[in-house]
């Protein structure tokens, strides 16, 4: 078994297709509001069907906040290194540090050679891919003394000025096969990124090994080395073979990769929007929360460094629930008020059908309402964070402006408030029966029991009342730019935004993990 303990990524492989440019934009942005990591866009640039990989990429930073954008991978034949340097740091800068370098050594020679570009032996492009490496990582060290200078056979770079620095240590990964080429992942890169249609079986064990004893001989620990995958498949209600069946299969089988070969990020190639949803919204919550627990029990746990994408806030462990009684515990309000406002009667909150003490439930109906608990223990988290943003803010160590900036990157900041982040992600496992795309899990719970309008009805008003608290965060944050001394004014605001936030997330768990349970197969 080889896990090397990396934070799980999941991402997006999307066709750069001209023919409709702002589907293939959608596409991107869908990602993101469904919660993955990352997108990535194949790098073709004799391929006048695609859109130009680099100006996508600069145009999807653009229109995205949180997500992560990598070319898949970057056409290093016909992208100068020291031109390919300056670019991805600049668009890491104008993005907020959201950039990786995926790169290649070069395919389709005819093609390249068609655009200007010099046909490379395989021997050749692996050593002008080194040289690349050099080129790039000497230009981001801003820092070091002294121009760039790589005499290389392939690639010469002689005194040209170091800069600019990426706003965060951008990984390089390589799209890498043969030995060659995984042993110069193994020395120099940071990770390596296959196609698993391109893998006979073992492979990946085989490459592992490769790449491992090459760090070890560079010096370097194989954890240095991040494993991902770009993977396709297709949801069905049965299994048909690899990653094609029901959501279940894909959970079991990308576990299995991430447990048993490392692979930390699992990359969807694919341009079906519900594809995306699935894989989102049902597929990564449950293989990371597999892992997890397999990476709990186990003696020691692996120390990773820089990740790509934090981790969730640490959270409280939670009981696994099995089938029988009902066994999800909502999390309690333990009444405690850090500010003198109210905005709501909490007295007036209506409540739904009590539960009936003489039904059992099975662990997959349990799991719907656990779901719930965590999802809300995430925005808990979020909300710890807001209050050291602001504690950083107080002591100088950052400005309001970066503040805003992180704080509108959250969750909680970007769904708006109408569970539209928990119905993306987990409502095809509550009504196993029906195709949801954009459909809202309160109306499905008012047409599965009436009785729970009036608490489904109240749980929307508070919705909005929320957004409009978080909007009072952003704007004392915006007066504190021009009135340093209203520390005060912020500080009860987040006092604010705590007490509607934790309030309102026990009242919800309260009326609506057994409702979840119980509702979510027909």
């Amino acid at each position: 078994m080889a896990d090397y303990g990396h934070d799980l990524i999941f991402g997006s492989f999307t066709t750069p297709d001209s023919d409709d440019p702002e589907r293939t934009v959608g596409l991107a942005v869908l990602a993101e509001q469904v919660g993955l990591d990352l997108v990535t866009f194949q790098d073709h640039p004799y391929q006048p069907r695609f859109l130009d990989t680099w100006t996508l990429l600069s145009y999807v930073a653009a229109r995205t906040s949180r997500v992560h954008l990598s070319a898949n991978v970057t056409n290093l034949p016909l992208r100068p290194p020291a031109v390919l340097a300056r670019s991805v740091a600049s668009l890491d800068l104008l993005s907020g540090g959201r950039i990786e370098l995926g790169l290649g050594a070069g395919a389709f020679w005819e093609a390249i050679e068609a655009m200007g570009g010099r046909r490379l032996t395989p021997g050749q492009g692996v050593r002008a891919l080194e040289e690349a490496i050099d080129v790039i990582r000497q230009l981001w060290d801003a820092e070091a003394r002294g121009g760039v200078r790589v005499d290389g056979e392939f690639h010469r770079v002689l005194g040209a000025k170091r800069g600019p620095a990426p706003a965060h240590a951008v990984p390089i990964w390589l799209g890498a096969y043969k030995p060659r080429m995984l042993e110069l992942t193994g020395r120099r890169a940071d990770g390596w990124l296959p196609s698993l249609a391109y893998l006979q079986p073992g492979d990946l064990a085989k490459g592992n090994e490769m790449i491992d004893d090459a760090a070890r001989q560079a010096g370097r620990s194989p954890r240095d080395v991040r494993r991902l995958l770009n993977i396709s498949g297709q949801f069905a209600t049965a299994e048909r073979g690899p990653l094609h069946g029901p959501a279940e299969q894909w959970v079991r089988e990308l576990t299995e990769y991430a447990l048993n070969d490392g692979i930390s990020a699992f990359i969807l190639a694919s341009d079906d929007p519900d594809d995306l949803r699935r894989f989102a919204g049902e597929v990564a919550p449950a293989v990371r929360e597999i892992v997890a627990a397999e990476r709990d029990g186990a003696s020691t746990r692996t120390p990773v460094t820089e990740p790509l994408v934090p981790a969730p806030s640490a959270r409280p462990a939670r009981a696994r629930v099995t089938s029988g009684a009902f066994a999800v515990v909502p999390t309690p309000d333990d009444g405690r008020r850090l500010s003198d406002r109210q905005v709501w009667d909490e007295s007036a909150r209506p409540t739904g059908p009590t539960p009936d003490p003489t039904r059992t439930y099975t662990a997959h109906e349990q799991a719907n309402g656990q779901h719930l608990v965590q999802v809300h223990d995430g925005l808990r988290g979020e909300l710890a964070q807001i209050h050291d943003l602001i504690e950083q803010v107080a002591a100088g160590e950052i400005d309001a402006g970066a503040a805003r900036s992180q704080i509108n990157t959250m969750t909680m900041r970007q769904n708006r408030w109408t569970l539209g982040a928990y119905c993306e992600s987990y409502c095809r496992i509550v009504t196993t029966h029906h195709t949801i795309e954009d459909q809202a899990l309160f109306p499905r719970l008012r047409q599965a029991d009436p009785r729970l309008r009036p608490v489904v009805d109240r749980l929307e008003q508070e919705h909005h009342v929320i957004h409009e608290v978080l909007e009072g965060v952003d704007k004392a944050l915006v007066a504190y730019v021009g009135a340093p001394d209203g520390l005060a004014e912020l500080r009860e605001a987040v006092n604010l935004l705590t007490d509607t936030l934790l309030s309102h997330l026990s009242y919800e768990e309260r009326e609506l993990v057994e409702p979840l349970a119980r509702l979510g197969v027909s």
